[in-house]
């Protein structure tokens, strides 16, 4: 078996993929990157500026392209967005560079995580939330591994990094 010298963590917004990647990178020494992040740094805005500019389709090609940008990094854990592994492309460059993971998180504790800013075009209308996570739990269960992501983001990587086998 290859070893794991890449994870992508994938899961619904307000899931803690971002903060669980710092927590990998950190006790593996390896880099953190933030799909999100390299957006909105490329796009000079807000995701949820490019949402309302540009819309959503808009937003999933930059998303595209962030990912494939990814792709030659080794020794990185990478924070996905919350749609980035429902789009196919995306879901098989992930799935063949390197370990996907689902922080698998309940409802509730996303809504109780969520900023009600406005940074999270999304997560606006509860009932249109509710029915994007139902859909969207059939992609990531299609990651190599599913986690329980309630609890400290410690505890969150710690376990991935048993379950990976990764020291």
């Amino acid at each position: 078996m290859t070893p794991i010298d890449k994870i992508y963590l994938v899961g619904f917004m307000a899931a803690g993929k971002t903060t669980v990647a710092r927590a990998i990178a950190r006790r593996l020494g390896w880099r953190a990157e933030d799909v999100d992040e390299l957006i909105e740094a490329r796009e000079r805005t807000t995701v949820a500026d490019i949402f309302a500019r540009h819309g959503e389709p808009y937003f999933r090609s930059v998303e595209r392209e962030i990912v494939h940008l990814l792709l030659p990094l080794r020794h990185t854990v990478v924070a996905t967005g919350g749609g980035t592994f429902m789009d196919p492309e995306s879901q098989q460059a992930i799935q063949l560079d390197g370990a996907s993971v689902w922080l698998d998180v309940p409802l509730e504790t996303i809504v109780a995580r969520l900023p009600t800013d406005g940074r999270r075009p999304l997560s606006a209308d509860r009932a249109q939330m509710e029915r994007l996570f139902a859909l969207r739990q059939a992609a990531y269960a299609r990651a190599h591994l599913r986690i329980d992501a309630s609890g400290p983001a410690e505890a969150v990587a710690e376990r991935i990094l048993h379950a990976l086998q990764i020291e």
